[in-house]
Order: C-alpha cells, then sequence, then structure tokens
C-alpha cells in the first residue's frame, strides 16, 4: 500500500535530496515546473526528464531524455505524467533501484506501485510534495558540498 502517514512522509521529503522529475515542462504556468522550482527552492537538486527536452536547460539544470539517461543516482523519482504512462516508467525505476517514487495528484497506478513496494521501493500515490512539504514543517535540505 502506497505510503500516506504523516510521519512515512516527513522521513522521506527529509531524507531525499536528489529528485529525477520526469515530466518536467519548460512552460512556467505547469505545475510540474511551479513544483521543480519550489523544490529547488528548498534546497533539494532536482533533474528534469523530458524527451521532448532533451539536452536543453530548466531552471538550471540540464534536461534528460529518460530515467536511465540521468548519469548519478537519484533518491526519487515524481512522476508528472498520464497514469496511464506510469507502468513502464515505475517499472525503469525499479530496475534502477530508485528508492521513492512519488506520484503526482492524479496519478494513479494502483499495480506498478505494488509492484514496485514488492521491490522493496517505497511509493507516494496522488500526493505533491509541494503540498505535504509546508503541511509536513518540513526545514530547508542542506547539502554537503563536496
Amino acid at each position: 500500500m502506497p505510503e500516506s502517514h504523516p510521519e512515512a512522509l516527513r522521513q522521506i521529503l527529509t531524507r531525499v535530496h536528489t529528485i529525477a522529475l520526469v515530466g518536467a515542462s519548460e512552460k512556467s504556468h505547469r505545475a510540474s515546473y511551479q513544483v521543480m522550482a519550489y523544490l529547488q527552492g528548498r534546497g533539494y537538486r532536482v533533474i528534469p526528464v523530458n524527451p521532448r527536452l532533451a539536452g536543453q536547460k530548466l531552471l538550471g539544470e540540464a534536461v534528460y531524455p529518460s530515467l536511465e539517461a540521468i548519469p548519478e543516482s537519484v533518491d526519487m523519482a515524481d512522476f508528472f505524467i498520464a497514469s496511464e504512462r506510469v507502468g513502464p516508467l515505475m517499472a525503469t525505476a525499479t530496475e534502477l533501484a530508485i528508492p521513492v517514487l512519488w506520484l503526482q495528484i492524479g496519478v494513479i497506478d494502483e499495480v506498478a506501485a505494488e509492484k514496485a513496494e514488492q521491490a522493496g521501493l517505497t511509493v507516494v500515490m496522488n500526493r505533491c510534495p509541494k503540498q505535504e512539504i509546508p503541511r509536513l514543517g518540513i526545514p530547508l535540505v542542506t547539502r554537503s558540498v563536496s
């Protein structure tokens, strides 16, 4: 069953530092753009994923065509895509062992969520981190600089 308990969400949003945002948009009025900007402002590193924008920059980050193309590990994949497209992308995220799979409000795939959880991943479904962070009082993310 996907995570929804406030303490579980608090732990997720506290331990995550790098997020792949699948379905990122370059249009500032779109929710994915606004959530990306918000998360960056809170200290998270957000890597945009969108095959149509691959090779471009979005909010200072290189855009990748797929999760597999990201050259570093990510702590969470945040899905801003239609529910019917979730299954294959979550299967890829599971193969990549991305620890947390977050499906935005209205993005629901119970079967894909169950498969990911059976593989040991954490799934959050039908929620938005931009709403959860202030509701749960999550502090700014601090990252060590190497």
